[in-house]
């Protein structure tokens, strides 16, 4: 075995990779870029080496600075991780011929899978059933539509180096389909350098199916049972689960043995995922499921397949690429429970899922479940990488226990400032077609009006202002003034007298009553009954933690007299002024960027007359496109940036006048 460990990643995955390495007793070594100076991943390995500025195509994706880091510290292996390079085949040879430890697949192995279309032709010789589609040379914009017009619409058209959803657009009419294709391409030559692609037909009710498999280099290939990631959202998935609802003994049988004959047709080391695309609009069947591609590296969901078989995954990975057999044979391979991974994004639901980025003040995870973060309190979520911040894993006897574990856990969550999708993935783990396993790729899309927040609850009102409340009259005792006292110097908790307050969020009023009450029961503990609207509500507390009828809600003090209060993942933030967004389509039609990114295409022009919903500007940012669009009918009186041009958030991009009534 091996002495040392560079992983050459970053985040969440190199924390769990050292994990693995330390309690094996392997000395770890991390490589960071400049934006990555003071995060979690460089403080938990015991070396780290600097490679370069921020941009991941100037450090993480430089094959060369890595290696030159693994030479100078002596590392004796290298673990890519997942994404930037870890299934670059190039990389591979170069670690090999380094005389350094590749954890991972054959160079010859990923080049064989790493192309969709020339994985789908190989598997099609190895007798696994592929998807209806066109995967051929000719790719021009003729010979595409074409393609597309035969197999029927809707159609998905996929980077053929893609991956993580990075170049996917499922198109629905025909004369949609070149918007598409030129977004796909963009997205595939940014992310992966090759802006080719492929057209498959798209299943109406598509499940996503995948098998973990794992061989080594004495010719054993196994497979560690399946896993469930249908749920996704822009074809970025989720929640995962293993294993994968409704799936009986003969179907499961017929997707694992697939699987481990597409890993022996490439001579397969290490470990690896065979993805598979299944028709649910009758059930799993054998004969309703497709391979998709291979995922030649670790998953990101590979903790829920860790859960039920009791196997660390990372482990095998080192013992596999040290030479060493699988530990394990197939019929020793056990399958416990039921496990569930949910993805926590830093990302604003309430405003299209745009990643969120900046500094987290408050970061509190979950006890008792297992959590697999890159960051930190204090630290912070950058514009130049992917927005997934943590992992929370649960597992449990069934997967209806494994699902009520799992909302609780992201009920927990409190994140702040940053946005996060705790609350929405609350609200998914509590839906009534979740709970009944009727999940399919379009159940966000489907359900999304029920699974994004709206506004808080009058019992997150009450806590918000009770809150005020409590730290007004705190200040108040020590004779402080803040913002919290500001219009509230008469008021006295022990007093009698009425005190109204008044908060606002998102420009809207929030107003209240508060009638100071003491709790002789525990002197240090005070609140308020509250009369808000025609809801009364008793609430007793402390300026950060109050109890609203004798259910707990957090709230968080921003510094700058703001508030915010925390409930089922969600985080709602008060303030004692009226405030406005500085992102996003404001009232006169100005669209304004979410965030600092670079723009990537400008559909429309100074004068073009467009519909509500029509694309204007479409950025670039955090890996993905977002298109802003016009938010009404009307005509566009101005386009202020270039196609190239990066911009910094709250800039005005362009400007829709609304067309006369």
């Amino acid at each position: 075995m091996f002495k040392s460990v560079l992983v050459a990643n970053r985040g969440e995955i190199a924390c769990r990779v050292f994990r693995t390495a330390k309690r094996m007793g392997i000395r770890t070594i991390a490589v960071y870029s400049e934006a990555d100076a003071n995060a979690l991943h460089v403080r938990e390995a015991d070396e780290a080496v600097l490679i370069g500025p921020a941009a991941a195509r100037e450090s993480y994706l430089v094959a060369d600075k890595v290696l030159a880091a693994a030479k100078e510290t002596g590392a004796e292996a290298i673990h890519p991780g997942y994404g930037f390079l870890s299934e670059n085949a190039d990389f591979a040879e170069a670690v090999m011929a380094a005389g350094i430890v590749w954890i991972g697949p054959q160079p010859s192995s990923i080049r064989a899978m790493g192309l969709k279309d020339a994985a789908k032709k190989l598997m099609i010789e190895a007798g696994v059933p592929v998807t209806p589609g066109y995967q051929g040379d000719d790719q021009s914009d003729e010979t595409l539509t074409a393609e597309a017009n035969k197999i029927g619409f809707p159609v998905l058209i996929k980077a053929v180096a893609g991956g993580g959803g990075k170049g996917m657009k499922k198109v629905d009419r025909a004369e949609d389909f070149a918007e598409g294709l030129a977004s796909a391409r963009r997205e595939g030559q940014s992310s992966f350098g090759d802006p080719r692609v492929l057209i498959e037909s798209y299943i109406t009710r598509p499940r996503h199916i995948e098998v973990q498999i794992f061989g080594d280099s004495h010719g054993e290939v196994v497979h560690l049972h399946e896993r469930d990631c249908s749920l996704q959202r822009r074809h970025q998935k989720v929640i995962e689960e293993a294993p994968a609802p409704g799936m009986d003994a003969a179907t499961r049988k017929a997707v694992t043995d697939a699987a481990v004959r597409a890993a022996r047709a490439v001579n397969y080391q290490g470990a690896g995922t065979i993805e598979f695309i299944a028709d649910a609009s009758n059930g799993l069947k054998a004969d309703r499921i497709w391979f998709m591609e291979m995922n030649t590296r670790l998953q990101v969901e590979h903790p829920v397949t860790e859960s039920i078989t009791g196997v660390d995954l990372v482990e095998w990975q080192f013992r596999v690429a040290a030479g060493e057999p699988i530990p394990l044979k197939q019929a020793d391979i056990p399958m416990n429970g039921w496990a569930m991974e949910a993805r926590l994004y830093a990302e604003d639901p309430a405003h299209g899922f745009l990643p969120s980025i900046g500094r987290l003040d408050h970061f509190v995870m979950p006890e008792d479940i297992r959590v697999d973060t890159g960051v930190m309190q204090g630290g912070e979520v950058s514009q130049f990488y992917d927005p997934m911040i943590a992992k929370l894993i649960v597992h449990e006897d069934t997967r209806e226990e494994a699902a009520a574990a799992l909302a609780d856990a992201c009920a927990e969550v409190e994140v702040w400032p940053v946005k996060t999708n705790a609350g929405f993935l609350v609200r998914c783990l509590e839906h009534p077609r979740f709970i009944n396993g009727d999940v399919d790729t379009g159940f966000i899309a489907a359900e999304e009006a029920a699974l994004v927040p709206t506004s808080p609850s009058s019992r997150t009102a009450a806590a918000a202002l009770a809150i005020v409340g409590l730290r007004a009259d705190e200040a108040l005792r020590s004779n402080e003034l803040s913002p919290w006292t500001d219009g509230l110097f008469a008021f006295r908790m022990n007093g009698e007298s009425r005190t109204p307050v008044v908060l606002y969020r998102d420009g809207e009023s929030v107003r209240a009553d508060l009638w100071g009450i003491h709790d002789i029961d525990a002197p240090r503990h005070s609140g308020f009954d509250v009369e808000f609207g025609d809801e009364d509500f008793q609430v007793i507390g402390t300026p950060d933690h109050v109890f609203i009828d004798g259910a707990q809600v957090s709230g968080a003090n921003t510094g700058d007299g703001r508030i915010v209060v925390f409930e089922d993942g969600d985080a709602f933030e008060f303030l004692p002024r009226l405030t406005g967004s500085a992102s996003g389509p404001a009232s006169d039609g100005s669209l304004r960027a979410p965030m600092p990114g670079k723009i990537v295409a400008a559909p429309a022009a100074a004068g073009d007359t467009v519909a509500k919903g029509a694309p204007i500007v479409v950025l670039e940012a955090m890996k993905m496109e977002h298109a802003l669009v016009a938010p009404f009918d009307g005509v566009v009186e101005s386009v202020s940036v270039a196609v190239g041009e990066q911009v910094g958030e709250g800039v005005v991009l362009a400007v829709v006048k609304a067309a006369e009534a």
